[in-house]
């Protein structure tokens, strides 16, 4: 029998089990089960299951046109052995999932083209299919492949490129979160570069060259798109155990990070971060391949998408924070840039409605307002054919905000009345504090273009603004109260009570820091300079103002030439010494928030501000 085609055994194994069974000798379900098992070669499932609709269709036929009482008789049993097959290949299946689909990954990268086998190989190990092949599968598809290897150097590459993956998340799996303790490092990528921290962890304990250069490379902050581009000589197997190192090393970190159920703060936030960080490494990898090839560049896009759509379907999916919320460092700096690119390529869906949202944030904040805007109106369109209300109100809030940034105050108004409405009938109440707290910055922000000087105009607004943030602080949404204080604090500096402003931005800086959004921690030290200076407090104005200013240029914002106008105009006013002499005594204070390196560039920000002036 094994010399018949496929399909022709396989129908004489079904007419087997039918006869065996009309002649009363299968006892239970089971023998029928244990034959499928001897008799159906993994990987082809498909031609068995055409065999059986064939059967099953012509006995069907048979007991309905049949006249003969005896034959019709027979047809039924025959038809009753058959549905009793189509139940035990349904259990054959559910037992045989995971061989069936490691023979299926094989075929398909197998037959594929030489320049597409690497676009494949990410696609059938993509986490995000409905059942991910987990690292045991992983090392079964090496095997697999291995067994056609021999007359294809490519797929022998794939199989140890895997193989030795494996092996090296292997050993960082046993010293994931070391670091965290034995340099009473704080959670997170943050730290001085160098010896310090989780890369320079993880590049002692792989004994591969390309991620230990990698793991280097962001160890000391250095350029990882020029890392990518001086790897002229790497191999499909290097390329390979580096892509299997580096995701598995990202899933065991966000597993980690998901399970600190003791600290609610900490866990989300430094899931986020993990994210994040991930899709930006593997973005600029994909930006640095470029010039050496597409295939490699493709791939690390590829599996940047991969990691946004998983991050996109968290519940702890930030729809009011932004990149910056959780980058440090300066090689993320151009992030965006590389973000970007990849996503036009991407069908409309729930998940790309989700990453523009957190693309959109992060623009505002570079003050590229008209790229912020294009991006939350395009994720406002998708969310709202996906039927995502929390992603399409996030949005209308963000549009809020960013005409603020615009002086479009209209806009802003009729925005966040519109987020207002909707978050209300949804129940979002996250949405609806921000909603809130956008309506009540926007009307401020228009009474004072107005000159509207009316005390009604600005307590009609700040009490908007103070619904939002007892709301944020009902839920324990830590985010949400950030922009909240942090917005009452610049309304206040807006209509001149300084004092009162001092407050809520000293607190807005606190829970930005909880948060971990570093933008609104640079604006709110931003405006407590500018409330300080007003108040004539000069040293408070350059502790303030000096932090500010280097927080907001770290991530590229626009904002820092701001505190550098205002520290520069209150140089002129002090003297130069006095200024210097202010500085240094608040150095110990500054260094423990941005280190001896953020306090050494805060004069060249300064030199660099005056030069463009």
């Amino acid at each position: 029998m094994s010399e018949l085609p496929l399909r022709d055994r396989y129908l004489a194994l079904i007419d087997e089990i039918v006869e065996t069974t009309l002649k009363g000798k299968i006892s239970s379900v089971d023998m029928v089960y244990q034959m499928l098992l001897k008799g159906i070669t993994s990987g082809t499932g498909e031609v068995f299951e055409l065999a059986l609709s064939d059967r099953l269709d012509a006995i069907q036929s048979q007991v309905d046109s049949e006249k003969d009482e005896l034959k019709k008789a027979k047809a039924t049993r025959s038809l009753r052995a058959i549905k009793t097959i189509q139940s035990q290949w349904q259990r054959w299946q559910e037992q045989n999932k995971t061989t069936e689909a490691i023979a299926s990954a094989v075929k398909e990268i197998t037959t594929a083209d030489a320049d597409e086998r690497l676009a494949i190989f990410l696609r059938v190990t993509d986490p995000n299919q409905k059942n991910p092949l987990n690292l045991s599968q992983l090392q079964q598809l090496s095997k697999s492949l291995q067994q056609f290897a021999q007359a294809d150097s490519d797929l022998q590459q794939f199989s140890e490129g895997i193989t030795r993956g494996l092996s090296c998340w292997q050993r960082l799996q046993d010293n994931l979160i070391s670091w965290m303790y034995e340099q009473n490092q704080g959670l997170g990528f943050g730290g001085v570069p160098g010896e310090r921290g989780p890369w320079a962890s993880w590049a002692k304990q792989v004994n591969s060259e390309l991620p230990q250069r990698l793991f280097r490379t962001l160890a000391m902050e250095e350029s990882v798109i020029s890392f990518a581009e001086q790897q002229r000589g790497v191999t499909l197997r290097d390329w390979v155990e580096m892509a299997i190192t580096l995701q598995y090393l990202q899933r065991g970190l966000i597993n980690w990070f998901d399970q600190q159920a003791y600290d609610v703060k900490a866990g989300p936030k430094l899931s986020i971060s993990t994210f994040l960080t991930f899709a930006v490494i593997w973005s600029q990898l994909a930006s640095g391949f470029r010039s050496i090839g597409t295939v490699y560049s493709d791939a690390c896009s590829q599996i940047m998408l991969q990691i946004l759509r998983t991050f996109a379907q968290r519940p702890y999916f930030p729809f009011y924070g932004g990149i910056f919320a959780s980058f440090s460092g300066t090689y993320l700096r151009d992030a965006l840039d590389y973000l970007d690119e990849p996503l036009q390529q991407v069908e409309g869906t729930q998940e790309k409605a989700r990453i523009l949202t957190l693309l959109g944030y992060s623009q505002r904040a570079l003050g590229q307002y008209q790229r912020a805007l294009d991006f939350h109106q395009e994720a406002l369109e998708i969310a709202r054919s996906a039927g995502d209300r929390p992603c399409e109100i996030a949005n209308l809030n963000h549009l809020s905000r960013t005409y603020v940034q615009e002086q479009d105050y209209a806009e802003a108004i009729n925005y966040s009345q519109r987020a207002l409405i909707l978050s209300r009938q949804a129940g979002d109440r996250t949405g609806e504090a921000n909603a809130l707290v956008n309506l009540g910055y926007s009307e401020v922000m228009q009474a004072q273009e107005l000159e509207n000087i009316e005390p009604e105009t600005y307590e009609a607004a700040i009490n908007y603004l103070e619904q939002g943030l007892k709301l944020s602080e009902k839920l324990g949404d830590i985010q949400s109260k950030a922009l909240c204080v942090s917005s009452l604090g610049i309304a206040y500096v807006v209509i001149g009570q300084h004092q009162a402003a001092i407050k809520y931005l000293e607190d807005g800086f606190k829970t930005a820091q909880v948060s971990g959004d570093l933008y609104l921690q640079g604006r709110n030290l931003a405006c407590l300079a500018q409330a300080y200076y007003h108040l004539q407090n000069a040293e408070k104005t350059i502790y303030t103002g000096c932090l500010g200013m280097y927080l907001l240029e770290q991530i590229a914002s626009s904002e820092w030439r701001q505190s550098a106008g205002l520290l520069t105009i209150l140089q002129g006013q002090i003297g130069t010494e006095d200024f210097h002499n202010i500085l240094q005594q608040h150095r110990p204070k500054i260094i423990s928030i941005i280190g001896v390196d953020g306090y050494d560039h805060i004069p060249q920000l300064l030199a660099e501000y005056k030069q463009d002036i």
